[in-house]
């Protein structure tokens, strides 16, 4: 079963370093523990191996961006757009904003205001593709074209988004879309910390390719000690990938993946959830689903056992006590 599974995890892109960790861990963890009735040792291996890959990215709740309970009246919500070339950056900036402006599901207006930063000094084309992809959605982009410095580009953005908050009524997204290069380099890290210097953004998200593979784990860390990010966006993840890259994320920056891309089509972006890649990551959704069966299984027989010492009268404080780590499994009354 470790085979199998460190297979996987490599055969879907994790690190080998980051995959070596997880295997690591779920095997301690799985020593001394007893198998469920009705399934193997393996199942229950791959069952506690999907777990611990929902948990490595975040457990089951979906990440949300900081600042977007803001008001008209307060400065307006700043996410700084960071990644290499090719990653996908500036779609899904144009993403990203369609999503702050009209709801993903409904397709309706959220009531909010949007404006793109075009800091992409360097390509000439990037301007022109915000510009194009900020028509297509019915969002202002900010550009001083190719003459001006990324910061005062920026810094000149927040003053409009200011304004268009005060105009509007309503409150105010910005996003930067800045410069990305073929490889990662000194002078683009020092840009991109001037220009985090210069907004201080509340998100300072990485935009990663699905298909970058074992060097996302690389890209990240330099990204991470460099810049430091809060969180990443994949990119291309409806392609035959599985999405290793999303473990390496969150292993080495200790951020979560809080947005995914799919296609190129303009739609707003979705919410990341770590339970489906992980059972993408593994290709074994059957046996996950096994055990779980399994273990409502044992749930079952456990509470039919419990009634009949109830009513037998052999209820002891030892079946207290295990009572109650059921109950604390089923979370809070509101969940």
């Amino acid at each position: 079963a470790l085979k199998d599974v460190k297979r996987a995890l490599l055969d879907s892109d994790v690190n080998l370093a980051v995959a070596n960790a997880i295997v690591a861990g779920v095997k301690e963890r799985a020593v001394g523990l007893q198998v469920i009735e009705g399934v193997t040792a393996e199942q229950q291996f791959v069952k506690l191996m999907y777990d611990e890959l929902v948990e490595v990215m975040g457990g089951n709740e979906t990440a949300t961006l900081q600042g977007t309970d803001r008001t008209a009246d307060e400065n307006p919500q700043v996410i700084l757009m960071a990644g290499l070339q090719g990653a996908g950056k500036t779609t899904s900036a144009g993403k990203l904003a369609l999503s702050v402006v009209k709801d993903r599901v409904t397709g309706k207006p959220t009531g909010r205001r949007c404006l793109l930063a075009a800091c992409d000094i360097y390509r000439p084309a990037a301007i022109k593709q915000l510009e194009t992809l900020g028509a297509q959605i019915g969002v202002e982009v900010f550009s001083l074209g190719t003459d001006a410095s990324p910061v005062e580009i920026a810094l000149q953005a927040l003053s409009r988004a200011k304004e268009i908050a005060k105009e509007s009524g309503e409150p105010c997204t910005l996003i930067v879309d800045t410069a990305g290069r073929q490889v990662v380099d000194g002078p683009l890290m020092e840009e991109l910390a001037q220009v985090k210097k210069a907004v201080a953004p509340d998100e300072t998200l990485l935009v990663v390719d699905a298909m970058t593979g074992q060097e996302a784990a690389t890209l990240t860390d330099r990204f991470n000690q460099d810049v430091g990010i809060t969180g990443a966006i994949l990119t291309k993840l409806d392609g035959d990938t599985r999405g290793g890259a999303a473990i390496s994320v969150r292993a080495v920056s200790g951020c979560p993946v809080k947005l995914v891309g799919m296609g190129e089509k303009m739609a707003p972006l979705e919410p990341f959830f770590p339970d489906r890649l992980a059972s993408r990551i593994l290709g074994m959704g059957d046996v996950v689903s096994l055990v779980e069966q399994a273990q409502q299984v044992m749930e079952e027989k456990d509470a039919i056992r419990t009634m009949d010492k109830m009513a037998k009268a052999t209820f002891d404080f030892d079946d207290f006590l295990e009572q109650g780590k059921m109950v604390s499994k089923m979370g809070g009354a509101a969940s």
